[in-house]
């Protein structure tokens, strides 16, 4: 237990936004299923305010909260893999950068996120795409069980056949129904992937915009990729002559060999002819990690996003023209593609909500000086404003600061009746509130 005027206690309640500054009356780092009951038991008997944190990487800062009880599942590292079942089983306080660590031992790779520093937890319960989508599906599509620590303080254990209605609304419905301590995933064959970036200038963006969108529509399933805007980073091997210079890419990352990958990225140099051009063999480890350097914790962060079925030539034009008043630094736009085997997925399958969309975009406001914290958020705000018009559905939850209960309610679509009802169930008098907030 950590608690205010401690010498951990400042340390303790970061997260991975510099922009929160929230202070808990305790924290609780929680290393068993049963500290996190007595957790829960003593929040709920004492109606204090609750938060639950893993990785602590949400933009919105929704693993803290003022003058409550934070339960810190950072301890739980535990990993098993079974790599004969193709199975591993993590403790909720994991890193991908873990759990990838791990897994590769044997070659075998869990569908995850893009940042290594980000928590399982959070990740899961919202829905989880990245680098694999396309091949492997979600996250959640590769959950297999769960254990849950309920309202009530009691421990379920949640699957396809063990509290089916839990298990659904786990998959995407965020931290709303328990408090999940372990979960158990199946993985996949991934070792070697042709990875990495190829930059082109701004001029070139609306040619690369719409060739990319062309080509991810019905893109082989083991090739992915997601379009940025950034500026180029300040580091090697970058050459020099171009730090700082806002460009497009793409970010490459194909499950497969180099003969598979050479046409797609021929096909896209004979567009325009890239100014960097970086993508080869790695381990998936290692392209996992590819950010983590470059966006430490610590830096003022704000998010805003929606998905998208197409791109008419109108949006292509407004995502450059947003791209062009990009701050200087480490901001960036971020389309995710969200088909390919997640698309396979029945709609009502999972609480997640958005199998026919085929990108997912994120604007990250991101400066490490809290000076320009005014402009980032105006950036971010400016461009989704020009965005949202085109948008399919409103944003994936992982991607949203505190946007209040509408813009929850429609992220959720026809989902949302069916959620209350779980919350209702599981969690009647909303002790689980400190998330995307499904209100019983």
């Amino acid at each position: 237990m950590i608690f205010p005027g401690d010498v951990a206690f400042d340390e303790a309640r970061k997260v991975f936004n510099g922009m929160i500054d929230k202070r808990p009356a305790a924290i609780a780092q929680c290393k068993t299923a049963a500290d996190v009951a007595a957790c829960v038991i003593f929040a709920r008997l004492y109606r204090m305010p609750l938060a639950v944190r893993s990785g602590g990487h949400h933009g919105a800062g929704l693993g803290i909260c003022d003058n409550g009880l934070v339960i810190d599942l950072s301890p739980m590292k535990e990993i098993v893999i079974d790599p004969t079942a193709m199975t591993v089983t993590v403790g909720a306080g994991c890193l991908l950068k873990e759990i990838d660590a791990t897994t590769q031992e044997y070659g075998l790779a869990l569908p995850c996120g893009i940042f290594g520093s980000t928590g399982i937890g959070g990740l899961t319960l919202g829905g989880g795409l990245g680098n694999l989508t396309r091949s492997h599906g979600l996250t959640i599509d590769n959950l297999l069980d769960a254990d849950v620590v309920l309202a009530d303080g009691s421990l379920v254990h949640t699957s396809a056949t063990e509290h089916p209605d839990l298990f659904w609304a786990l998959r995407g419905g965020g931290g709303n129904f328990g408090v999940v301590t372990q979960f158990r995933f199946r993985v996949h064959p991934v070792k070697m992937v042709q990875a990495g970036p190829q930059f082109w200038s701004m001029d070139d963006a609306p040619l690369i915009l719409r060739w990319y969108m062309d080509f991810i529509q019905d893109a082989p399933e083991e090739i992915s990729g997601f379009f940025s805007f950034h500026c180029v980073p300040p580091v090697e091997p970058f050459p020099a002559g171009l730090h700082g210079e806002k460009v497009c890419g793409i970010f490459w990352c194909g499950n497969c060999d180099e003969a598979r990958m050479q046409p797609v990225l021929d096909a896209v140099r004979a567009i325009r002819t890239p100014m960097i051009d970086a993508v080869g063999e790695m381990p998936f480890a290692n392209f996992q990690t590819l950010f983590d350097p470059l966006l430490p914790p610590g830096m003022q962060w704000y998010w805003k996003g929606d998905f998208f079925k197409d791109l008419p030539d109108e949006a292509i034009e407004r995502h450059c023209e947003q791209a062009k008043q990009m701050p200087a630094g480490p901001s960036i736009m971020h389309l995710y593609p969200v088909n390919g085997a997640a698309s396979r997925v029945a709609a009502g399958d999972t609480a997640w909500n958005y199998r026919d969309a085929t990108l997912a975009m994120v604007i990250a406001g991101i400066d490490a000086d809290p000076a320009g914290r005014d402009g980032i958020i105006h950036w971010a705000k400016s461009y989704w404003e020009a965005l949202h018009p085109y948008a399919f559905r409103d944003s994936y939850v992982n991607f949203m600061m505190e946007e209040g209960h509408d813009r929850v309610k429609s992220t959720y679509g026809d989902h949302y009746a069916r959620l209350v009802g779980v919350k209702r169930r599981y969690d009647p008098h909303n002790l689980f509130q400190m998330n995307q907030n499904i209100q019983p």
